[in-house]
């Protein structure tokens, strides 16, 4: 710890003065009240005989604090200081080994999703789920929340009888009887990867170390749609070393949930739009999984050097893709990114500072970064890399990486150095032609950047232009399309389609009724920008059932360019608002001029 100055701005804790080194918790979750109270229990390490700890809240209510579990201490909550919150300041002496916290959350904490019934896949449970990433963590425990600072935990956690909780650690399989359950994480991890869920969920097994937890209701589609979880992680050992974690177990959440996945040890939340029927969409599982090695294992030491968990990530996600699927799969990802990279630099512009690898803004949140930039862009580095020094020696190279660096804090500079040390080892033509430092610290995209191809997006192309030519859209040869060849095809369409040839398109290929989430997503936006009114019902539908960002907010975006569109939205919202959560209503809200 004390060798690293990894001087994070987002907290207002001091870990480099004293620092947790593991956590108890002892808490009871109300779905009444919409809060979880009781304690937390830090051990500390003194480091620099400080007589203050201080550690970020946001949100919570404290209510005592102890010393060593038996003295009361002398705190105080320090001025808000927008997202980042309060600092509780707590007097301590030197031989302070222990403090316990006795607190409750807010029932608008944006760590905590709270799910009625009508939100869930049964109808009749609520559910609760938390989301710690990236600095909301201090929403619903106080921490030194910041991802330099690895802790254990222990954990005591009361729900209602009729519910499972589960959380980023060893996880019990059955619901038990009086509604307590007992958790214990060994291996030290940051507070944004502390997850704790609870509802009427059941568990599957896929095989000896990976699971599925779901509701009833889905839990067989689950395991069906992901049966080759097992094989896919014997692959990111191949490819990045042992798994550190035991057990990978996934958590199937209901349609509110609005991301694709969270990668968190032993528990990653995945999305139900995953559930495509045909196994198409697995993909997302890569990705969870990649996870477990940057970002879980290997962890950023502040939030500025964030590209180091996500482009690895989106790598090693891609490596998986191409052993599991074929090589011309895997490309048609890096192609679709690379697309979608350079439509984000056309948006935020190729110069400003937010196409940057290493971020240099000191008063940009964490959660403000692109993260389509960070990832593609950052993708595109380390193939680069595995270009120029081969993919053997690269492959040995992350293996080494992460089996040496594990557990431990890392940033820009120490990634840089390791990498020098162990790849460049002073070879001047080797380090011309990588250009590390203009990858990392300009804006935009090196000259030396390499540009994926792929055949089959090409075909699905060519196809696209013969049908602009004239060749009726049943003579296209699309049977074997993969989810990315179709997006592929809707999004290359022409902008400006007619009613007689959307007709024509949804009668051949059967958008409308797609249970593929992405297809219909892409399919829906089409609609709307060519204000297509046959599909309004279907729009609406969607809209009211599915809480995923990545598809709901492009089509509300696209229905408030039009005065006819704007008031359908706003129909629409309100009935769909009380299904969508903090990190959806938050950006609609404002978007669509709605207030509570």
């Amino acid at each position: 710890m004390e060798s690293i100055d990894f001087n994070d701005i987002h907290t207002l804790s001091n870990p480099l003065e004293v620092v947790v080194k593991h956590s108890n918790f002892d808490l009871e979750i109300n779905f009444q009240t919409k809060t979880i109270s009781g304690k937390i229990t830090h051990q500390i390490e003194n480091l620099t005989d400080c007589r203050t700890l201080i550690l970020d809240t946001r949100g919570l209510t404290i209510q005592k604090v102890l010393l060593d579990e038996t003295e009361p201490a002398s705190f105080a909550l320090g001025p808000e200081q927008n997202s980042l919150g309060k600092p509780l300041e707590i007097t301590i002496n030197k031989k302070t080994s222990s403090v316990s916290i006795f607190y409750s959350t807010s029932p608008e904490s944006p760590a905590l999703q709270w799910l009625t019934p009508e939100q869930t896949s049964g109808k009749k449970h609520p559910l609760l789920f938390t989301l710690s990433q990236p600095i909301f963590a201090r929403c619903w425990f106080p921490c030194q929340d910041t991802p330099g600072v690895r802790f254990t935990y222990t954990a005591d956690i009361r729900v209602p009888k009729d519910m499972l909780a589960l959380m980023s650690a060893e996880n019990p399989h059955e619901k038990n009887s009086d509604g307590l359950y007992h958790f214990q994480m060994d291996q030290p991890v940051p507070s944004y990867l502390v997850a704790l869920a609870t509802g009427n969920f059941c568990y599957e097994a896929v095989d000896a170390r990976t699971g599925i937890y779901a509701e009833p209701q889905i839990i067989g589609k689950a395991l069906w749609e992901l049966a080759d979880m097992g094989k896919m992680l014997d692959a990111a050992e191949e490819l990045c070393g042992d798994y550190r974690w035991g057990q990978f177990d996934v958590l199937l959440l209901p349609q509110a949930f609005p991301l694709n996945m969270t990668g968190n040890p032993r528990l990653n939340y995945i999305t139900p739009t995953i559930l495509s029927g045909d196994r198409s969409l697995t993909y997302i599982l890569a990705l969870a999984m990649a996870h477990s090695w940057p970002g879980s294992l290997v962890t950023v030491a502040n939030w500025n050097d964030i590209w180091l968990n996500e482009a690895f990530a989106l790598y090693i996600e891609r490596r998986l893709i191409e052993k599991i699927d074929g090589k011309s799969f895997a490309d048609i990802l890096a192609v679709t990114g690379y697309q979608d990279l350079h439509q984000e630099f056309k948006n935020i512009g190729y110069s400003s500072d937010h196409t940057q690898l290493k971020s240099n803004s000191p008063s940009r949140l964490p959660d403000e970064a692109h993260a389509l930039i960070i990832r593609e862009k950052g993708y595109l580095f380390l193939l680069k890399i595995e270009k120029i020094i081969g993919r053997e020696h690269w492959d040995t190279f992350l293996k080494d990486y992460f089996n040496k660096l594990a557990f431990q804090p890392v940033t820009t500079d120490i990634f840089i150095e390791y990498f020098e040390r162990q790849v460049i080892t002073g070879d001047k033509k080797t380090e011309d032609q990588l250009g590390l430092f203009k990858w990392i610290f300009e804006c935009g995209l090196p000259s030396n950047c390499p540009m994926p191809k792929s055949i089959r997006l090409f075909n699905v192309s060519q196809l696209i232009f013969q049908w602009k030519n004239g060749t009726p859209l049943s003579e296209l040869n699309t049977k074997k399309w993969s989810t990315h060849e179709w997006l592929h095809f809707l999004r290359h369409l022409p902008a400006n389609l007619t009613p007689d040839q959307l007709s024509d398109l949804d009668e051949t290929f059967g958008f409308s009724f797609t249970l593929n989430s992405k297809i219909l997503a892409a399919w829906l936006l089409i609609a709307i920008n060519n204000s297509y009114k046959n599909c309004s019902t279907l729009a609406e539908h969607f809209l009211t059932t599915v809480g995923r960002s990545k598809f709901i907010i492009p089509l509300y975006k696209a229905l408030m360019v039009s005065e006819e569109g704007r008031a359908f939205a706003k129909k629409i919202y309100k009935k769909a608002r009380p299904n969508y959560l903090y990190a959806n209503t938050s950006l609609l809200d404002n978007m669509l001029g709605f207030s509570v």
